[in-house]
């Protein structure tokens, strides 16, 4: 199937262009393989979560723009512990960034499987600082039971306002216009019946190798740690 040609896509504006200057900032942090292991942190945090596949060590080494900082092998299952990242000024960082391990990879260990997913449970469920969560969905498969079942761990915090949910629709430069809007469509209904409560969900597609929606997801996380104010007294420097 040949890959349907997109439109050149237009230079980001000042509020994306100050939230991918903060995002280039991006370091590594820590990591840990338990919960009791992470720094203890008024930061907000926003964890990126989702299938061994699906791209989140390449989507924050995107917003980074930094190829090796988190992890991304071309082996699913790699990320085993949860990984933090600074975001913000070197002296005075105002956020972090956590890769957590990903989920439903068959050949990883059952055994190292369970524990990877009863850390990332415990995080998204108990973590005071999480203030947002990045759910990465392959465009092309869109939500799978494992996916709807995340969504249900976290759906306390989204419905009493704890965390924001941003689902990012990955891969979206192997799909057509009409998939591409398909994708999407079904990907909004469905947040739509999970989290009828929730107020501060959006979804959009996302492409690392295209670069499509960089600057809108690096703007929404951007609005996420920063209130208004703040940011605007940030884009005037």
């Amino acid at each position: 199937m040949t890959a349907a040609l997109h439109p050149p896509r237009p230079p980001p504006g000042d509020a994306a262009r100050t939230a991918l200057a903060w995002t280039h900032g991006a370091r590594f942090l820590t990591t840990a393989s338990r919960l009791d292991q992470l720094p203890a942190s008024e930061l907000p945090e926003i964890a990126f979560v989702g299938r061994s596949n699906a791209g989140k060590s390449t989507a924050i080494n995107e917003l980074a723009q930094q190829r090796r900082l988190a992890f991304a092998s071309r082996t699913p299952g790699r990320t085993q512990h949860i990984n933090l990242f600074e975001v913000g000024p070197k002296d005075a960082p105002d956020a972090l960034f956590a890769d957590l391990p990903g989920y439903g990879y068959a050949a990883v260990e059952r055994s190292a499987k369970l524990r990877w997913q009863e850390v990332m449970a415990d995080y998204l469920q108990l973590r005071r600082p999480l203030h947002g969560v990045v759910l990465m969905i392959d465009s092309r498969l869109g939500f799978t039971d494992l996916d709807r079942r995340l969504l249900a761990l976290i759906e306390p915090r989204l419905v009493n306002g704890e965390v924001r949910l941003l689902a990012l629709l990955t891969k979206a430069d192997k799909l057509n216009r009409s998939d591409a809007r398909r994708a999407l469509e079904q990907a909004q209904a469905l947040l739509g019946e999970v989290s009828t409560e929730a107020s501060d969900i959006g979804v959009a597609l996302f492409s690392a190798l295209s670069r499509q929606g960089l600057g809108d997801v690096a703007e929404t996380l951007y609005g996420w740690t920063h209130p208004p104010a703040q940011a605007t007294a940030a884009a005037a420097t």
